[in-house]
């Protein structure tokens, strides 16, 4: 059986597809850093908006339809993160798994369990 290709490779080739988008259109001199960022903001913004007004239940069982809306937003909102790591050359995984061992250390489990309290405040 074939192996599957790691995360590491499928975000390689998402990042190649990305840039052969942005370059056969010309869009690369938008893809600032700044503008970017900017960007990935808007998006996040349009995945709050997908909440907005819903209760916490209603958050949790979000029809079809709104499913495959927070779907594209996800997918906007990854693929300007991407691009913006991809200048800067941070690899997402290796610096997730680096945050994640620094907020172990912020939020002992002894600490933090069940609180949603700051570390400073645990």
């Amino acid at each position: 059986m074939p192996s599957r290709p790691s995360t590491t490779d499928k975000l390689a080739c998402l990042s190649s597809a990305l840039a052969a988008f942005a370059r056969e259109r010309d869009w690369e001199q938008f893809h600032s850093p700044k503008n970017l960022a900017m960007a990935l903001s808007v998006e996040a913004s349009e995945l709050v908006e997908i909440f907005q007004w819903l209760t916490e239940e209603q958050s949790k069982r979000l029809p079809p339809e709104k499913v495959q809306h927070l779907r594209e937003e996800l997918a906007d909102t990854f693929i300007f993160l991407l691009k913006l790591a991809d200048h800067y050359k941070v690899d997402l995984i290796e610096a997730a798994h680096q945050k994640l061992e620094k907020n172990a250390k912020k939020y002992p489990v002894e600490k933090a369990k069940g609180s949603a309290k700051k570390y400073d405040e645990l």
